[in-house]
Formats: C-alpha cells, structure tokens, sequence
C-alpha cells in the first residue's frame, strides 16, 4: 500500500536519513522504533510532505506522491498526529475536530465520522465546547488522533503518542490505535516506549542514526536479544 525507497533527507549540511526504506501493507500496524534524534519524526513529517526529501521515493499504491504537496496527500488518504499533539488550544474541541476535517468533501459523511470519534473518545464529546488547551495531556491526545481520524484517513502516521502520558493513559492509548486499526485503519507508528509499540506491531522497523538496522514480525523483534537490551531496558 505505502512504500519508502532509499530516502534521503537533509537540514542544510547535516543528513538526517541516509537512504532509508520501508514498507507498510493495507491493514497493518507497522512500528518504526529507535533512539531520540535517530531519525523517526524526520521520517513521518517527509512521508506526510511537511520535509522536502533531498532524494529518493515515496509510494502510495505505487504513485510517487514524493513532489505531491501536504495538503494533496491529506485529501489523498495519508494523515499525522504530531509529537507533542500540536492542538489548537485557543479553539474548542468541536473547532479543533472540525479542522481535521478540513479538505474533505463528502461532507454528507462527517455526522458519522463525528460520532465514530466521539464513540472512541466520549470525553471528547463531553467537552465539545471547551477550550483544547484546557485539556489534560491524555486527553489532548485522544484530540489530536480524533483530528486525524475527522480527515478520514487510510494511513495514520502517529508520532510518539505516548509521551508525557501516566502508564494508565498509555495502555488505553495503545488499545485504541488497536482498535482503530482493526476498524480498517493503516497505521505507522513512531514510539518510544518500544516494547508497548512492539506488542501491538505487526511488523517494525529499527532505525539508528538515520538508517534501518533490524526489521521484523513485532513478537520477534520482542525475543531478540540485541533488541531487548538496546530499547526494552532489560
């Protein structure tokens, strides 16, 4: 479905990916797992066109979308949670979702979508018409993936949706990507706390210094000793 191939990428001088490549098939979580400053966020904000690639390829359904504009690759399926959530927080809940919602024009479908969102995240609703900014961190969260999911997208590209969340809050975060894959969402997740995305993961991708080092099925990566004493803390 979505295809990487030998990306690279610089700021300035300095080469942030060094020819990555990777793949995600239609109905898969694939996890894309490594250190700080190794090149994850780097790699969404290009697959979503916020980062000019300095060269190689980026496939959707085998079109090069590489030159194609951010907002043409929203309308064109492919949405992202930002790390550190970036929500509107001088806007309501409601504006905020309703910007996810942007470019869309089946707009005879939106009352669904509204209540899909609310059904995942019923605080959402209860607060519809409160400031975003007012929000705890869990559930400026569960905003910022309600926003993505209001662009009806095919592929969710969530960055670090666990950060500066309590251990309870990013169990029942992980649930819901599960469950938003399983209703036919594509998911690729760029996560710090490894053994989480790894446990969900259908497949993932390790990427050190600006390269893939390791791939694999999600439940082996989580056996390999390499892997374990690198990401996993033990």
């Amino acid at each position: 479905m979505f295809e990487i191939r030998d990306l690279i990428v610089h700021y300035g001088v300095i080469q942030a990916l060094k020819g990555i490549s990777l793949k995600v098939e239609e109905g898969e979580i694939v996890t894309l797992i490594g250190a700080n400053g190794a090149g994850k966020t780097t790699t969404l904000n290009t697959i979503s066109g916020l980062i000019r690639a300095t060269s190689g390829s980026i496939l959707l359904e085998g079109e090069d979308i590489t030159k194609t504009t951010a907002p043409r690759r929203v309308a064109m399926g492919i949405s992202q949670a930002p790390e550190g959530r970036r929500i509107f927080a001088d806007m309501t809940v409601l504006e905020n979702l309703e910007l996810g919602a942007f470019l869309r024009k089946d707009k005879a479908a939106l009352k669904a979508d509204y209540q899909n969102v609310y059904g995942r995240f019923p605080i959402l609703y209860d607060r519809r018409k409160q400031l975003a900014g007012t929000l705890s961190g869990g559930e400026q969260q569960m905003l910022a993936i309600g926003r993505v999911l209001m662009s009806s997208p095919r592929i969710m590209l969530l960055d670090e949706p666990s950060m500066g969340l309590a251990p309870m809050l990013v169990s029942n975060i992980f649930s819901i990507i599960r469950e938003i894959n399983k209703a036919g969402t594509t998911v690729l997740l760029v996560e710090q706390n490894a053994r989480m995305a790894l446990t969900i993961a259908h497949r993932a991708y390790v990427i050190e210094t600006g390269r893939i080092v390791a791939s694999g099925l999600g439940e082996e990566l989580m056996k390999s000793n390499e892997i374990i004493k690198a990401y996993l803390g033990n």
